[in-house]
């Protein structure tokens, strides 16, 4: 239902035609009796029609409540399988991977910062956010539409007729019920979500740079130790073949060793694949075409520093991790498309005000002119789309609602996870220095006693594949070890601080 109440002026300066012989109201004065009783009915009518239909709009229910975080499990503590109290930390370092003490890594680290395409695109989407919130505002100030043109006709037996016009019109929807605004709002809280989103890619990136860094350090040092210990086995193999021409051992003892040596050359294969796919992965989290960067040899443990994970308070987890910040946002944004669709059923007061002039002569253009300005109000009384809109954004927040419950319960179930395997890892790499310090301890009194006389040259080599062995899983352990670190940092939302959502939006 609209109401409008036009009111046009016209101001003649001696030009051929105007548009006031197009739209030209009757004085009221020229009205006689029964035409003013009949004005006065008609608008008596639109005032009660108007009273109507704002006393069916007080039946719609426009309420907004206060915003409330959505409610989730509460968590007092972290805590290992073994239910040892173990707590996150309440403040990391922004650049925390400087704790690894390895400049090439924090080199890396920049390099990709720089050139990756993923932090770039979520870059990109802040900007597009953010100009969207320009595009909301629009939505509450007038606009402006000018045209001119002219109209050449010729009708048989008539002269050739010429008419030119110039014509602008402002319509202004005023925002009296702060519909727009809960749009405004709405695209902030968007805008600050993409936000969130570019720091958890950031952390996603930083993450997996430092762990292929790190794995691919592990293929090094393992290539390495590989290659000692298909050394080693291929002198056992020689000494086997020497015993087996004398008769000392059988053939099947020559045939067993040798496999041993394929399978020990297979797995060097495999490691150099795996180095070569790990470095490739690389280039891609730097911004560099594949194959056109190559990271240099390394010995992981002399280069990257096992870093001590600080213990802090783990109620800040749900105020840093961005993901969790992105979820929230959007939980916001939802509330707020709520109010704007609740608002959108309440009655929209309107201005159109219109003004031009024509001429059937082009210097005569300008010597008369129509002005008019036409009040609306337009009341959404039987619109199902409108009232539709409110259930379809009521549903969407239970959406939000429920995605963000699903991305806490994924929050603490990663961060647990990490301390689980934090804790195993570190168990597991103290019992295998001891195994390699023993393995260690054996292998040099082999050796002593291969110079008396009293072992072969076989239990020496015996002995140090076995060390080899144990120094390889030790040398995985650590990798482990640091790869649990990033991840634990990552999970713990890295330095970004706590966030509180609906302050951050009403500031902006």
């Amino acid at each position: 239902m609209e109401v409008l109440w036009p009111v046009v002026a016209s101001f003649p300066r001696n030009s051929w035609v105007s548009l006031e012989t197009i739209v030209s109201p009757l004085p009221v004065s020229s009205f006689d009796l029964p035409e003013r009783r009949n004005f006065s009915s008609l608008l008596r009518g639109v005032c009660v029609a108007t009273v109507c239909a704002f006393s069916l709009c007080a039946c719609i229910d426009v309420s907004i409540p206060a915003y409330q975080r959505p409610d989730t499990p509460a968590k007092a503590a972290w805590s290992d399988r073994k239910g040892a109290s173990v707590t996150a930390a309440e403040t990391i370092e922004a650049d925390w991977w400087k704790g690894f003490q390895d400049p090439y890594l924090n080199t890396l680290i920049d390099k990709a910062i720089a050139g990756n395409f993923d932090i770039q695109v979520l870059a990109a989407r802040i900007e597009v956010a953010h100009t969207q919130i320009s595009e909301a505002k629009a939505g509450a100030l007038p606009t402006m539409d000018l045209g001119a043109g002219a109209d050449f006709e010729k009708t048989t037996g008539q002269a050739f007729s010429k008419t030119y016009n110039l014509a602008a019109q402002v319509n202004w929807d005023i925002d009296i019920w702060g519909k727009v605004e809960k749009g405004v709002q709405a695209q902030k809280a968007e805008f600050h979500a993409t936000e969130a989103d570019w720091r958890a890619g950031y952390l996603e990136l930083v993450a997996n740079v430092s762990s292929t860094y790190f794995q691919i350090l592990q293929f090094d040092d393992q290539i390495a130790q590989q290659q000692k210990t298909l050394a080693t086995n291929q002198q056992i193999l020689t000494i086997y073949q020497g015993q087996a021409r004398n008769g000392l051992v059988p053939q099947t003892q020559v045939l067993r060793q040798q496999a041993e040596i394929n399978r020990l050359t297979h797995d060097l294969y495999e490691l150099r694949r795996s180095r070569a796919v790990s470095n490739n992965a690389l280039c891609t989290l730097l911004g560099v075409p594949a194959g056109e960067f190559d990271l240099p040899q390394g010995h992981l443990q002399d280069r990257v520093k096992l870093p001590d994970v600080p213990d802090g308070l783990p109620a800040q987890l749900l105020s840093r991790r961005p993901d969790v910040v992105a979820a929230e946002f959007r939980v916001l944004e939802a509330y707020d498309l709520v109010g704007q669709a609740k608002l959108a059923q309440l009655p929209t007061i309107g201005l159109t005000a219109h003004g031009g002039t024509a001429s059937y002569a082009l210097n005569q253009l300008l010597k008369s002119f129509t002005f008019g300005l036409m009040p609306s109000i337009d009341i959404p009384l039987l619109d199902p789309g409108t009232r539709a809109h409110v259930k379809v954004t009521q549903a969407q927040s239970k959406v939000a609602e429920q995605q963000y419950r699903v991305a806490v319960m994924g929050a603490f179930e990663e961060v647990e996870n990490t301390l689980v395997n934090l804790s195993a890892h570190k168990a597991q790499r103290a019992e295998l220095l001891q195994q390699v310090a023993r393995l260690q301890t054996v292998a040099d009194q082999i050796q002593s006693q291969l110079r008396l006389g009293v072992v072969s040259q076989l239990e020496v080599f015996e002995t140090e594949r076995t060390l080899l062995d144990a120094q390889q899983q030790l040398l995985e352990s650590h990798q482990l070890i640091l790869s649990d670190t990033v991840l634990l940092y990552k999970a713990l939302g890295g330095g970004w601080p706590g966030v509180d959502v609906q302050a951050q939006v009403k500031e902006k």
